[in-house]
């Protein structure tokens, strides 16, 4: 039972975080809340080295201070930022570049995808949907929860939390 609570509670919080980041344009705390309360959880459970926990919780501190920088200047969103720290948590010190790099790819690729959507011209059923009308809309942000869910999920099976158990 812990193994599966272990291989798909991140995978379905990435899922959740993103989809609700695309509908909504928010990312609900409860979601980031989770991610370190579970986290913290499955450490102790594992019997993570106290170390190990403390080095982890170390990289998900400097995102924090890096993210809520990059809100206080307007360029992310505070459920971005909290996502971002959140998942760095998961990640650790050694998938941090990977994981940086794929969310910084994905994020590009995403805000091409949505000022092709916002520019082109679309059909009329599209404008039907909320959503889509917040995705279209110029004055919002990128719903960048989408490129950190997805680096997350693709970065996920190498950690160490992962490893530990499907490798048990």
């Amino acid at each position: 039972m812990l193994t599966i609570l272990i291989l798909t509670l991140f995978p379905v919080l990435m899922a959740y975080a993103a989809l609700s980041d695309v509908m909504t344009m928010t990312i609900s705390n409860w979601v980031s809340i989770i991610l370190v309360a579970a986290f913290c959880g499955l450490a102790l459970w594992t019997a993570m080295p106290l170390q190990e926990f403390v080095w982890d919780a170390s990289c998900a501190l400097c995102v924090l201070a890096v993210t809520f920088f990059f809100f206080a200047r307007g360029w992310i969103g505070g459920g971005d930022a909290k996502l971002a720290s959140a998942t760095a948590l998961w990640m650790g010190w050694e998938n941090l570049d990977e994981y940086s790099m794929l969310f910084a790819l994905f994020g590009g690729v995403l805000t091409l995808v949505i000022l092709y959507f916002r520019f082109a011209p679309m059909p009329a059923f599209v404008d039907t949907f909320a959503w889509m009308r917040r995705l279209r809309d110029k004055s919002n942000g990128v719903p960048y929860g989408v490129a950190l869910a997805s680096a997350g999920l693709m970065v996920y099976p190498q950690t160490s939390l992962w490893l530990s158990v499907a490798i048990a």
